[in-house]
């Protein structure tokens, strides 16, 4: 009788082992067709396997077929671009994902560039408009000739999404950069940007123009060593105020302030203040360098996706700008209360506050509102878009850029998709936490083992003697 229970126990133990073997394949197999996006995690710290929501604005608001062709031979998928790919796959419809294999289609890819094709690049198409991505401008790679140092970033997201917004429209936006002045170029980084978000940029001189371009969307002024003339600002004006949009970079020179072209806000409450701003609060500046400002970051569209990630920009050599019109000017960025002008400017010899020093605090970035739906974005810095700043802010620098940019020329819900950094971030921190994590890593937590070893020592000495 206990043989025969122990043989029905141990049929009942298999049955039901069998049972949960057969669901758990069952399962197994439901969620091996489960698209990526619902059975997939993303833990990375730069979210490498995710998708924003400005890419699900995009996609979600096709209409049209979009065909993504991977150029890739069998066995060289990138791991990565393979799980971005499918996301997209699996988001819409109307995007459909094909792989082409080059060793099979070897002349697919010349009807689309007349560049060497490595293995992982892309073609978005749909209609009779295209774009090729490039390997290379998916994973990007950064070289600081300052430090000898290389950083490794993803960009498979922009320029995914970029190109799908490229094909489905019938034009792009227009920037124009002033050129005449001794203007700086822009960073390679922020010129990629400017074109993964679908605007044309060129270079224009107002002393060989009788009237600025129709089709331009913004005008851009960076860096300028020296004033635009009379007839320059009231061109600029005039297109500012007839709806034009203007973003300018322009910090202290050595000629002193620019008077024609901060004249362009003086009509809006907007005034400069002579010298170079330096702070007097170690909360607010970084690199033990009083000029290297970290301002407060006022709420704005702006500025507010940089606040909610906790980024900080940087902006140095900077001049003041005092704003007395909030109906018209909106202060973006704003140094502390026991900030200064130097009215030294660039020959400053001293970081102390001397007679003749303005007191702050001070706007070092502004959002102008002008006639007829027109605006300014005025950043009182030239070095604000420098690749060395904009490191040291983790990118915060060119996300301000780029968000700014969108505000006057582009949809903010398309726009706006940065690298994911494949390697480390700059911590940014203030000259006065980085004293006191000095202490506290050099003093402190040193002599804390001193004092512990001390305290063992004589412990084990009474215990020995006792």
């Amino acid at each position: 009788m206990k043989n025969k229970n122990a043989l029905r126990g141990g049929m009942y133990s298999l049955a039901a082992t069998a049972i949960v073997l057969a669901i758990l394949v069952v399962l197994n197999i439901f969620v091996s067709v489960l698209p990526d996006n619902l059975t997939k995690l993303d833990i990375s710290s730069q979210k490498l396997y995710s998708v924003t929501s400005n890419t699900k604005a995009v996609v979600n608001a096709l209409d049209k077929d979009v065909d993504i062709y991977w150029i890739v031979q069998d066995g060289k998928e990138d791991a990565v671009l393979e799980n971005l790919l499918n996301k997209y796959d699996a988001m819409s419809d109307h995007i459909h994902l094909t792989k082409k294999n080059p060793d099979v289609f070897p002349t697919f890819a010349s009807q689309y560039t007349d560049d060497t094709v490595a293995n992982n690049s892309l073609v978005v198409e749909c209609d009779d408009r295209s774009r090729y991505i490039g390997f290379d401008s998916i994973y990007l790679s950064d070289i600081d000739s300052s430090y000898y140092t290389q950083s490794y970033s993803f960009d498979g997201e922009g320029q995914i999404t970029s190109a799908i917004n490229y094909v489905v429209s019938d034009d792009s936006s227009h920037v124009y950069t002033l050129t005449g002045h001794g203007e700086a170029e822009l960073t390679d980084n922020l010129k990629n940007e400017i074109k993964k978000d679908n605007a044309d940029i060129e270079s224009i001189s107002l002393l060989n123009e009788d009237n600025i371009p129709e089709d331009a969307d913004c005008i851009i002024i960076n860096a300028p060593a020296s004033d635009i003339s009379e007839t320059e600002r009231d061109m600029l004006k005039s297109y500012a105020d007839k709806g034009g949009k203007l973003f300018v970079f322009a910090g202290p020179t050595q000629s002193g302030t620019l008077s024609n072209l901060y004249s362009l806000m003086a009509n809006y409450g907007v005034e400069p203040v002579d010298g170079v701003v330096v702070e007097g609060d170690r909360e607010h500046y970084a690199l033990q360098a009083p000029y290297v400002l970290l301002p407060d970051i006022e709420s704005s569209d702006i500025t507010d996706p940089i606040v909610n990630d906790n980024y900080k920009v940087v902006v140095a050599i900077a001049q003041g700008m005092k704003v007395s019109d909030t109906s018209h000017a909106k202060e973006l960025l704003v140094t502390s209360d026991d900030s200064f002008c130097k009215a030294d400017g660039l020959n400053i010899k001293s970081y102390e506050k001397e007679d003749g020093d303005a007191s702050g605090p001070f706007a070092l970035a502004v959002s102008v509102s002008t006639e007829n739906d027109g605006k300014i974005i005025w950043v009182s810095s030239s070095a604000f878009t420098d690749e060395l700043y904009n490191a040291y802010s983790s990118g915060a620098n060119l996300n301000f850029c780029m968000n700014a940019l969108s505000s006057l020329i582009g949809d903010d819900e398309h726009i706006a998709i940065r690298t994911k950094s494949l390697g480390y971030n700059y911590l940014t921190i203030n000259a006065s936490d980085a004293a006191l994590l000095k202490a506290i890593m050099i003093g402190i937590i040193p002599a804390f083992f001193v004092a512990a070893g001390i305290a063992v020592v004589l412990v084990r000495r009474r215990k020995k003697n006792g």
